[in-house]
């Protein structure tokens, strides 16, 4: 089944205006859920939006609540998210990160006491569409257990790299920390298919590609072993010194994944190079990638980002494909 774009923004809209959210927040909050899946993030739009809906009805969301800057330092602020919507307060950071940038060459905001910003990846390319390199991470509960632990005691921290290019078709890596997000393992299982390598613990301690047997043990597995479990934890130190915000062990106390910590860096390129300079560094860069002889016969290697253009693409000419229990779930909200 495949629902246009339009349609699920509308769709969007209308659940979040009757949850408190005024006109022009609740189209602002449902173009986001809405290009996740028109990127094919099924996982952070359509598939997550049920989950904020339960977030709003308990009252951990205030849909009233702007993050608000407290200090400032020249290229760098501390601002509060005040547990308000974590998309729009995360994207009013970046641009102001963005802001900083054009003014300092960089800029750095330092987002506390926020709500979970869906899709990392939405900010690295709204830094990329103001023609700047963008990095930005948060942190999350407790997810994942340390390099040779059981229990869960870090996060899988998404970490996101930007780079643009004029013609709108930026290069943008959007990781979690884990070798898959909870939210592809949840996608996988509503699919009903196996992970493509192994992303977790099952019930008896074993590697495995059923995410259904990783979501009973919650063990999910580092990227890199050891490597992604260390990058894990500095992302959260990092985030908690700047913001004096919440650490993943505290947000761990809170029973939902709430009062989150996010980094928002802009760099703007423009101040060492023309604009012309920097595509033509990027485009011999990922020219050279493309030049890759692909393993398998017929096969392509993609830059990073390029999967999501060409799944863009496809979803606007025919609609967004959605999990049909799920998009019945919105409609009858």
């Amino acid at each position: 089944m495949r629902v246009q774009y339009d349609v699920m923004v509308q769709e969007f809209t209308r659940v979040l205006e009757k949850r408190g959210f005024n006109h022009e927040d609740a189209e602002n909050a449902a173009v986001i859920f809405a290009q996740n899946s028109l990127a094919g993030v099924f996982s952070h739009g359509l598939n997550r939006f049920p989950r904020v809906v339960s977030y709003l009805e308990k009252g951990e969301i205030d849909p009233n609540a702007k993050a608000t800057c407290e200090m400032q330092m020249g290229a760098i602020e501390r601002w509060d998210g005040h547990r308000g919507f974590g998309p729009l307060n995360a994207k009013k950071a970046m641009d102001r990160a963005c802001e900083l940038a054009k003014e300092y060459g960089v800029g750095c905001v330092a987002l506390g006491n926020n709500n979970h910003w869906m899709r990392g990846g939405t900010y690295g390319w709204l830094a990329a569409d103001h023609g700047c390199i963008g990095i930005c991470w948060s942190n999350t509960m407790p997810n994942m257990p340390a390099w040779g632990g059981l229990n869960r005691k870090i996060g899988n921290n998404p970490l996101i790299m930007a780079v643009p290019r004029s013609n709108g078709e930026h290069a943008m890596i959007d990781c979690a920390v884990s070798q898959f997000s909870y939210g592809k393992i949840e996608d996988c299982r509503l699919r009903g298919v196996q992970l493509p390598v192994p992303g977790g613990y099952d019930t008896k301690g074993e590697l495995t590609t059923d995410p259904t047997e990783i979501e009973k043990t919650w063990r999910v597995l580092p990227m890199g072993y050891w490597k992604g479990s260390g990058l894990s934890i500095v992302l959260d130190l990092i985030a908690t010194v700047l913001t004096n915000g919440n650490s993943v062990q505290k947000i761990g106390t809170f029973g939902d994944e709430i009062g989150l910590t996010q980094i928002m860096i802009a760099v703007d390129p423009t101040k060492f190079n023309t604009v012309e300079e920097t595509d033509a560094i990027v485009e011999e860069i990922l020219a050279d990638v493309k030049s890759s002889e692909p393993i398998k016969e017929g096969g392509e290697v993609y830059y990073p980002g390029e999967l999501e253009l060409k799944n863009i693409k496809e979803n606007k000419e025919q609609g967004i494909p959605v999990i049909e229990e799920v998009w019945e779930s919105i409609l009858k909200m």
